[in-house]
């Protein structure tokens, strides 16, 4: 038996005190499942479509990615890859919930553009991850054009396979750019229903889901229990308990969604997603930098899927949004129907140990959006480049005048208990010069790195060395410096 295995005739309303909508490929879904059972389960256990593959359980070898739809602000939708693996029901209702059945067209062996490319670039062997594969790259043919390879190799930076390399599983994403040019001002959607790269039911879809919006609403009202984000992370921990924990999802709460520029301050609601912070454009207008930095911070399955107060609350050491937002030195609005504003650097008291009741929700973080001269840089250390957890990650938020630094942030995680907030190295730099090509004798710096080094408390872990994670410390701190917008 798998772990986490629901028999199909397994206990019904659990964890569900209302119905489930949505839309599964072309079939509407009334369930009273446990809204806590994952998407895999339900769709391979139950509906017997064994086409999306159980693999890791952990959101990292994309073998059960799946597209999720949302109605957008025009009418229409936008899909996303996410790993079914980690995704509740719940955070579901009321979408259109596509797997590889789904794309497939019609008639014995017939193959849609995608899995055709796939199969004629030799990117497939023993075909367990080619499914993975096929739904991330069905979900970049319904982007917003213009494609790169670059963004459609990115696609599949959740996707792993073991068999064939991936030059070929590139050249077959270059077939995918070729033809995506031809769409010009065409819909993605319109345009993938003409090329079949989906079939002709996704032209409906909008309509669909527009029904369902109230009692999609109506289900999150009634909800109770443990407060649940994205579930990136609790889904990996607790798996067979989450299934039937009482559970307030928050992922699909329109109030939590948002990103705001408020004129002095940018806000960002606690469900946002990691794909919300990169395609904002308040952000991208204040942060050169962003795709770069956040690309970092898992893969995009995962980054479609992670909330930031979901981020923030897990008081992960190493958190990377964490450690970002402490160099943004942002504050966060608690709320249970009364509301109280702390800074973050104030919101971790020890070890995963929090200033927060049980019944808060962190509903909003903002920052003072940065003006004048300023650099804001993030640096990230890990035994791989993506979709690894740090060793040492830090931080940076510098303004500068007449050659003066006149406000320093500088945070840094995986240095000790909690992401930390260097409170006494920030300090120190106020005043001081700036050049932009430190030298690591310059006294001025010398005695920064030294404030730096008192202020951390690494340990040695299967990361590193504690004298390993102080030098890194140290090298980061001085990439802040030597970064160039």
């Amino acid at each position: 038996m798998p772990p986490g295995f629901i028999s199909p005739y397994g206990v019904r309303g659990l964890n569900s005190s209302t119905m489930t909508y949505f839309l599964l490929n072309n079939e509407p879904i009334h369930t009273d499942l446990p809204s806590g059972m994952t998407v895999l389960d339900f769709v391979r256990y139950h509906k017997m479509m064994t086409g999306t593959k159980c693999g890791c359980r952990e959101g990292d070898c994309g073998a059960c990615t799946v597209l999720i739809g949302e109605l957008d602000s025009k009418g229409g939708i936008t899909y996303r890859s996410m790993t079914s693996c980690l995704t509740p029901l719940a955070n579901v209702q009321g979408r259109h919930v596509v797997t590889v059945e789904g794309i497939n067209p019609p008639g014995k062996g017939a193959l849609s553009p995608v899995q055709k490319a796939l199969v004629d670039e030799s990117g497939t062997q023993c075909g367990f991850c080619t499914v993975g594969f096929v739904v991330s790259l069905t979900g970049f043919c319904l982007k917003p054009a213009p494609s790169t390879q670059e963004q459609a190799i990115a696609a599949i930076d959740g996707n792993i396979c073991r068999c064939t390399g991936y030059k070929s599983i590139e050249r077959a994403t270059l077939r995918l750019v070729d033809l995506l040019k031809e769409r010009q001002e065409e819909t993605p959607v319109d345009f993938a229903i003409r090329q079949g790269i989906v079939p002709a039911n996704f032209a409906a879809v909008p309509a669909q889901l527009k029904a369902w919006q109230q009692p999609a609403a109506d289900a999150e009202k009634k909800a109770t229990g443990l407060m649940i984000g994205g579930g990136t992370d609790l889904y990996v921990q607790r798996h067979d308990t989450m299934v039937h924990a009482p559970a307030r999802h928050l992922f699909n709460q329109p109030r939590l969604r948002g990103i705001y520029d408020t004129g002095d301050f940018i806000e960002i609601s606690g469900a946002a997603t990691v794909s919300d912070l990169l395609e904002s454009p308040h952000l991208q207008a204040i942060f050169p930098d962003l795709h770069k930095h956040l690309k970092l911070v898992s893969s995009t399955p995962i980054r479609n899927m992670a909330t930031i107060a979901g981020n923030l609350v897990n008081a992960s050491p190493i958190g990377d949004l964490t450690v970002w937002l402490l160099a943004l030195d942002a504050r966060i609005v608690l709320a249970n129907g009364q509301k109280r504003e702390l800074p973050l650097r104030d919101f971790y008291l020890g070890y995963k140990s929090l200033n927060k009741t049980a019944d808060e929700v962190l509903e909003l973080i903002r920052f003072r959006k940065p003006e004048g001269e300023y650099q804001f840089n993030f640096e990230k250390v890990s035994k791989r480049t993506h979709l690894d957890i740090a060793t040492v990650n830090s931080a940076a938020l510098l303004r500068m005048q007449n050659g003066l630094i006149t406000e320093a942030h500088v945070s840094t995680g995986g240095v000790a208990p909690i992401p930390l907030y260097l409170k006494k190295t920030s300090a120190f730099l106020i005043g001081k010069p700036f050049s932009g090509k430190p030298d690591l004798n310059d006294p001025v710096f010398a005695e920064a790195a030294d404030i730096l080094q008192s202020e951390i408390s690494p340990i040695s872990d299967v990361r590193g060395s504690a004298t390993y994670k102080r030098l890194l410390a140290k090298q980061l701190f001085l990439a802040h410096f030597t970064h160039q917008r």
